[in-house]
């Protein structure tokens, strides 16, 4: 979970003008200043969209990196441009003083908005957390407490269990979640937490019972798989892809990438072979994130 001031840096990038503003007042004050100084103004969102406009501005495509008008600046990043315009075509000296004024309105606006509606995520993450933290101390500790797979600790027990026991061959398998941080980023905690539910789900539902499944981080989990027959392991791998690509949902997409890698005999440890099944799962996020059509169905949900 990011602090608090890591969000507040990162996360504006997210935001647009009617995210940040009453673009009801922010249009009455914009339609007081052009009616009081002759003036014509353009709010945009930081790409270049049109926000708010008092004036003719059909045909006019603002081009926010050669001519970006005058930047509103929120947190040291850009959330809009305004321009502004007089009908004679020089500005007067009042003009220029009060759309100044106007844009650092806007700004202190705008940040007090955006801080607000941080700090109010903010809580309730820490709320959430505290409450399933308290959950998992309370309950199984067996068990994660958001997937019902095994949790960090129980999974690490039993991959030495199955050392001890000197069983070969055994099949490891790693799965991330692909650009999870995208989903929080975008869509807050509950929407990403909802998408590491989906994949813990699926993989316990098409998995054996003798698969031991374990969330080993926030969108991570591993597999072992004793005494798999031939292919077994990358035959339950193609079933999740197949299952994953199909699923439907109006914002989530539950893509995952997966390594696998083989225990071959008993003087093998399974603790050392994560770190090979982690190179192999990086391997598989490389390609898949490249392939066609990876970002569109990514963001699909930011469309709806």
């Amino acid at each position: 979970m990011m602090s608090f001031d890591e969000r507040i840096k990162e996360n504006i990038r997210r935001y647009h003008s009617a995210d940040l503003y009453d673009m009801q007042v922010v249009e009455w004050q914009m339609h007081q200043m052009c009616g009081q100084y002759g003036l014509e103004m353009l709010l945009t969102d930081r790409h270049g969209e049109h926000a708010a406009a008092i004036g003719d501005f059909t045909g006019f495509a603002p081009d926010v990196i050669k001519e970006p008008g005058i930047k509103i600046r929120i947190c040291n990043h850009t959330v809009g441009h305004l321009y502004v315009r007089e009908s004679t075509g020089t500005l007067c000296a009042e003009a220029e003083e009060a759309y100044e004024i106007f844009v650092q309105m806007l700004e202190d606006w705008g940040k007090k908005a955006y801080l607000a509606c941080e700090l109010g995520e903010y809580r309730d993450e820490l709320e959430s957390q505290l409450e399933a933290d308290k959950r998992q101390l309370q309950g199984d500790d067996k068990k994660d407490i958001l997937t019902g797979t095994l949790s960090k600790k129980y999974f690490e027990n039993r991959l030495q269990v199955i050392d001890r026991a000197q069983i070969a061959p055994v099949a490891l398998v790693q799965a991330n979640i692909n650009d999870w941080q995208f989903f929080h980023d975008h869509f807050g905690i509950e929407e990403s937490d909802r998408l590491i539910r989906i994949v813990g789900k699926m993989l316990l539902e098409y998995a054996k019972p003798e698969y031991v499944i374990g969330r080993c981080g926030g969108d991570l989990f591993n597999i072992v798989i004793p005494m798999p027959k031939e292919q077994e392991a990358e035959e339950y791998v193609n079933r999740l892809r197949d299952a994953f690509a199909v699923y439907e949902d109006p914002v989530l997409v539950p893509s995952v990438a997966f390594g696998i890698v083989y225990k071959e005999n008993v003087e093998e440890s399974l603790t050392d072979k994560l770190s090979d099944a982690e190179y192999e799962m990086f391997h598989d996020k490389l390609v898949m994130k490249s392939a066609p059509g990876y970002r569109e169905r990514l963001e699909k949900g930011l469309h709806r």
